[in-house]
């Protein structure tokens, strides 16, 4: 199993509306006691075994929009097909602070899920977990609204998300219930 955190590396954009999936990926490996240890496949990576099984936690260095590179590396290195995978990445789509949970479907209007997506040449059939991020940005264009940092009551919501989100993914790691986790993550509601 690999689960895939999408964000951009560098402290530049830590915190931003854009790193939720790797935020996610952070509290996942904290949880499970092991660290990104590894680079590998253009990403930094955490190794465990769960139950006999092998998990990968992955954050792909090669920035937002090239995110499928490396995770189409990742699947061929650890001979994992895409529904083996788990990407969680930030929705500007669904409401701020919200989750949803999918085991397949297009790729929206996230660009590092569209170069997923055209990296396994059109598959969609992979499992995705979406922290939302969308909120009233004005006329602001919305790359200067993902690369934002997060603040205040924003990142109170945000935090509470992307930590349900990895309690919920390490429960599936444990337990391998994929159904499990979308009744519990689609059932998530900010307070």
């Amino acid at each position: 199993m690999i689960i895939i955190g999408l964000g951009n590396k560098g402290l530049q954009y830590k915190n931003t509306y854009h790193n939720m999936g790797f935020d996610v990926a952070d509290k996942l490996a904290k949880k499970l006691g092991v660290k990104f240890s590894h680079t590998e496949c253009r990403a930094k990576t955490a190794v465990t075994n769960v139950n006999g099984r092998k998990i990968v936690i992955a954050k792909p260095e090669t920035y937002m929009n090239l995110s499928g590179e490396s995770v189409r590396e990742l699947m061929g290195k650890y001979r994992e097909t895409a529904d083996g995978i788990v990407v969680i990445y930030d929705d500007i789509d669904i409401a701020l602070g919200t989750l949803r949970a999918r085991s397949s479907g297009s790729a929206g209007t996230h660009n590092g899920m569209r170069n997923i997506v055209d990296c396994l040449n059109g598959n969609t059939s992979f499992r995705r977990i979406r922290v939302g991020t969308g909120f009233d940005r004005g006329e602001a264009p919305l790359y200067n609204v993902v690369l934002s940092k997060v603040k205040g009551d924003n990142k109170t919501l945000t935090d509470a998300a992307t930590t349900f989100a990895a309690d919920a993914l390490y429960e599936y790691v444990k337990d391998g219930d994929w159904d499990r986790l979308m009744r519990t993550v689609n059932a998530y509601s900010p307070t």
